[in-house]
């Protein structure tokens, strides 16, 4: 039985202990000397993509650029932190990645969830949205909860099994995201919002 229970609790956490793979890096890196200004001109210099340009994730207070990347196994693009009131992570570290779909407006995001000293480490996937009109990727984080019962006293065991799981269902929230800032908006105005002089 309690081999069972065991193995029961295992597969339910196996979505939990999976961390991105298809080619993304553990850990990230720091690309030193970028920061708003840098990113300005790098991205200046291309012919920008939909999802590139510099990005203000509002939940975090961050400004991030995602540029083209040429990645293993379809990952085109990665997110560089480039200010933050967190001191903690250096501008220019690369906080995640994201990877093309079969649909046009669909991504795979991975963004790392823990620090490893300067770096971070233990990248999270989860799928991220493109507006229409490119101003906002929104995503929503992995979230999981399971219940599990043991029923020790097994009362009238062919009612009330000994080990349930029992999946529980949270509330809908607001997807998380990021608001694009540049190219378009000019001077870090957010698209569609009113610029007084």
């Amino acid at each position: 039985m309690r081999r069972l229970v065991l193995i029961l609790l295992t597969l339910s956490l196996l979505p939990l202990m999976a961390v991105a793979g298809n080619g993304v890096p553990k850990k990230s890196v720091i690309l030193d000397g970028l920061d708003i200004d840098s990113m300005r001109v790098r991205l200046d210099e291309t012919d920008m993509q939909p999802l590139e340009g510099i990005w203000y994730y509002p939940n975090e207070e961050m400004t991030l650029g995602i540029e083209r990347y040429r990645g293993k196994h379809n990952i085109g693009y990665r997110i560089i932190l480039l200010d933050s009131p967190d001191i903690n992570v250096m501008p220019g570290t690369v906080i995640g990645y994201i990877a093309t779909s079969a649909v046009d407006s669909k991504y795979q995001l991975w963004l790392y969830s823990q620090r490893d000293k300067l770096t971070l480490k233990k990248p999270l996937e989860c799928v991220a949205t493109l507006n229409k009109d490119a101003t906002t990727f929104t995503f929503d984080p992995p979230r999981w909860k399971v219940k599990v019962r043991l029923n020790v006293a097994r009362f009238l065991p062919t009612l009330f099994r000994g080990v349930s799981i029992i999946p529980e269902m949270t509330g809908e929230t607001l997807p998380v995201g990021f608001r694009k800032i540049y190219p378009e908006g000019g001077a870090d105005t957010p698209f569609n919002r009113i610029r007084y002089l």
